[in-house]
């Protein structure tokens, strides 16, 4: 799978931009208590944009929003995409609190 993240506003360092923890995704699924791990030992990279920019990204990869310092628009259109056999097989959403 690939995400592809269509920037529609300016996302600078203030406005709550992405970040990312770099090839976290090669760790395969991650509990909870592995995330914390993996957070605590690595340094994450802050992704900005400029309005019109695209980000691919595996949608394993250890992500976040920061927190905005100012009250503007952050938008984004977050498209996932898969081979066709993938979905074939079914896929299962896990929400936790």
């Amino acid at each position: 799978m690939v995400t592809v993240r269509l920037h529609l506003d300016d996302c600078p360092e203030s406005n709550g931009p992405l970040r990312v923890i770099p090839a976290s995704h090669r760790l395969g699924l991650l509990s909870r208590p592995q995330i914390q791990a993996a957070v605590g030992s690595a340094k994450a990279e802050i992704i900005t944009a400029r309005a019109g920019d695209a980000l691919l990204m595996r949608p394993l990869i250890l992500h976040a929003s920061s927190p905005a310092a100012e009250a503007v628009h952050r938008r984004v259109l977050h498209l996932e995409f898969a081979p066709s056999d993938l979905l074939q097989r079914g896929l299962e959403w896990a929400e936790t609190a």
